[in-house]
């Protein structure tokens, strides 16, 4: 049997091997166990696995596929209502809920290691520690949490990250990465980088707690997941100009907190190090327990997740100094490269023409064309299943560009071929053509685009960004509305953190006649609904510091803000550098929303750039792979798509295997899969074939001389 993977030796062993001083006559000190300053008040909790646990909060396999659990009074619902709902919707977010699809057969509760069915309802007993991590203004309050399952293994420690994907609260990744670390037997270390749930109603000044419950923000202070920074009287003049308005914590809390999501992960594995060695470790002289059995020699830690997740857990990757994490295991990773010049992808031998552009960049430009692309011709079959996009007003965007001379052509097919072209040239692939429907009308390009201009620019709330605000609205007529109390009360179960979401819908607030919902707004450019094409071009130029409509550079107070949007989006890049650590990235070829010519793609190539043949990376590319597998369940989505969740978990099983039995890695390679024919077949790993060790050589994903070499 190979040699498992072995851990570099800590400082202190060094120490011990190199002075002599660990003889039984003279032994090393160990230090105290202490927790670390930046940790708040931990909350614990223990489940006993049958009315409550951690991985389904006792609904089991069956209560996570059914209905949705009301709350017994849903102007009010408890914590513990909270939490159950947190984690059904944040279950169900990330993957295909259909039998047919594969839940409750390849993956889900039920389904061990082995791929059996052999877990009855899947529940999970154990512990469960939530935390703010601060810098103690309370500005900051990253929430972490760990749990630690009754099967946790002492005698062979491991961890597990599971940082949120998107910007979802604390248990945004449980069925990405949550879930495979808790059936291993290892602790799971949760994070919402700083990004999750915190929602504050501007009109009542009331936000969320840590637990999900809401309070004043008089009555919270510090403890207050987010309240927007304003004073009580610049709280009272805004309120007074923009009633009725709601501050979200990824956009407007001015912390650019994405620069932090490799710290956050990180900061999740020390807190789980320091309850392992109060759970497990013998008492210190002094008093207190041991900090010698979590340590970075004695664990095997494994950095996962997806989406936002997934880059998080890289970035922890190239800051981790301490040894912290033994492997890195991710999906459809947002990571954007700081580097990839000299650097080239090509696709069957064809040059991509656009690579490692930075999220604002792609998005902003996806939100200024998708809705008039989606008119071409060319994409009929593949939108029809599924267009979410609105066709008058997709038809007024493209009337609108061709008027700015943002594209050509006299007829709407013109201009929509032209807009599709300029998203093809943009780095998308044509496998994701069908998904640019759905990606927009169901409104998360553009949530996604104001969301992080406001947040790279480190912008308040009451700069309204190009003249967005967040807030509920009527349905019929997008007019602003007061706040409707049971959707705040729940908002922490059922929000994304990116609206619109649990009702909070974006407002264009520079709508002709009046503030309203984006879709029903008026320009007052071109006096039309045309999905607020003059937000969009705002987006854009703060984005790229290039006024669109002439190619020249911006100046004065527009100027000012991309700079700072821009300077934001600099903090966040990654180097690539994973410091030899072994790593997999898995990624769909389809993914519409973090196309892999700008984030896996990109950041694979560089990988190999900077750590040349030290590098442990591999990347797995699967066709018919997309970003959103809760999607699958959709019309249309069954018979283009396959569900890239089982390829996060296939990575996981690898990367264990190497660390702890030292099994080769796969190499990079193409993965093909196969859709059904039908929305009505089961699924079966005929549809989704194994990563291989060693794939053929026309599927192998090669680099060489700078140039990343993909198979068609």
């Amino acid at each position: 049997m190979p040699l498992p993977y072995l851990k570099p030796l800590s400082s202190a062993l060094i120490l011990c091997f190199t002075l002599a001083a660990c003889g039984s006559d003279d032994p090393a000190p160990v230090a105290k166990n202490v927790k670390p300053d930046w940790l708040g008040t931990i909350a614990s909790k223990t489940y006993d696995g049958t009315s409550d646990d951690l991985l389904t909060a006792g609904l089991g396999k069956t209560g996570l596929a059914g209905a949705r659990p009301a709350f017994a009074d849903a102007s009010a619902p408890t914590a513990t209502e909270l939490r159950r709902d947190a984690i059904y919707n944040n279950y169900r977010a990330l993957v295909d809920m259909t039998t047919t699809g594969g839940y409750g057969r390849l993956y889900g509760p039920n389904i061990d290691r082995s791929g059996n069915d052999s877990l009855g309802e899947g529940k999970i007993a154990g512990e469960e520690h939530i935390a703010f991590a601060d810098d103690g203004t309370g500005r900051q309050n990253v929430t972490l949490m760990v749990q630690i399952p009754a099967s946790f293994d002492s005698s062979r420690p491991c961890v597990v990250t599971a940082t949120s994907s998107g910007s979802r609260g604390v248990y945004g990744a449980i069925s990405a990465a949550g879930e495979w670390g808790l059936k291993q037997g290892c602790a799971v270390a949760y994070a919402d980088k700083g990004s999750g749930l915190g929602v504050h109603d501007l009109a009542n000044d009331t936000i969320n707690l840590i637990d999900g419950t809401r309070a004043s923000r008089a009555s919270a202070g510090k403890q207050a997941n987010f309240s927007a920074a304003l004073s009580d009287a610049e709280l009272a003049s805004f309120n007074a100009a923009f009633p009725n308005r709601i501050a979200l914590k990824h956009a407007h809390s001015q912390q650019n907190s994405e620069k932090d999501w490799g710290q956050a992960t990180l900061r999740a594995v020390e807190f789980a190090f320091y309850l392992l060695n109060e759970k497990y470790a013998a008492a210190a002289d002094g008093g207190g327990k041991r900090a010698d059995y979590a340590t970075p020699a004695k664990v095997t830690v494994i950095a996962a997740s997806v989406s936002n997740g997934g880059g998080a857990a890289l970035a922890a990757a190239e800051q981790d100094s301490r040894g912290l994490i033994d492997g890195v295991a991710v999906g459809e990773p947002q990571a954007q490269p700081k580097d990839v010049s000299g650097i080239s992808i090509q696709q069957g031998g064809v040059l991509q023409t656009s690579i490692g552009k930075p999220l604002i960049d792609y998005f902003t430009l996806a939100n200024l064309y998708q809705p008039c692309a989606v008119q071409a011709a060319a994409l009929a079959g593949t939108n029809s299943a599924f267009n979410a996009v609105n066709a008058t007003l997709g038809t007024a965007r493209c009337s609108s560009l061709a008027a700015k001379g943002l594209v050509t052509g006299a007829t709407l097919e013109e201009q929509a071929s032209d807009a599709l072209a300029k998203l093809r040239a943009g780095g998308w692939l044509a496998e994701a053509d069908a998904l640019h429907a759905s990606h927009y009308g169901l409104n998360a390009t553009l949530g996604v685009t104001m969301a992080y201009v406001n947040a790279y620019g480190r912008f308040s709330v009451a700069d309204n960004v190009c003249g967005y605000s967040y807030a509920f609205t009527d349905a019929a007529t997008g007019a602003v509305v007061a706040p409707l109390a049971n959707n705040l009360a729940a908002i922490f179960g059922n929000g994304n953190g990116v609206p619109p979401t649990g009702g909070i819908s974006v407002v264009n607030n520079l709508s002709v006649g009046g503030a309203r919902a984006d879709a029903f707004s008026l320009s007052a450019s071109t006096n039309s609904a045309d999905y607020n094409i003059d937000g969009a071009i705002c987006l854009r130029k703060l984005a790229t510091g290039i006024d669109p409509l002439t190619g020249a550079a911006l100046s004065g107070s527009e100027l000012a803000q991309s700079d700072k949007v821009r300077a934001g989006v600099a903090e966040t890049l990654l180097s690539a550098n994973l410091r030899g650590k072994p790593a997999i990235i898995v990624a769909g070829r389809a993914d519409a929303l973090i196309p892999v010519n700008h984030a896996a793609r990109a950041y694979y190539a560089a990988n190999q750039k900077v750590e040349g043949a030290s590098s442990r990376l591999r990347y797995i590319e699967v066709t018919h792979g997309q970003h959103f597998d809760a999607f699958l369940g959709l019309s249309g989505f069954p018979t283009r798509f396959i569900p890239l969740h089982v390829y996060a978990g296939r990575a996981l099983d690898a990367m264990w295997d190497h660390l702890q039995h030292g099994t080769a890695l796969p190499k990079s390679q193409l993965v093909r899969t196969t859709p059904r024919v039908n929305a009505s077949d089961n699924i079966s790993s005929a549809n989704v074939p194994y990563i291989a060790a060693n794939p053929a050589g026309s599927e192998a994903i090669s680099y060489a001389a700078g140039v990343l070499s993909v198979p068609n």
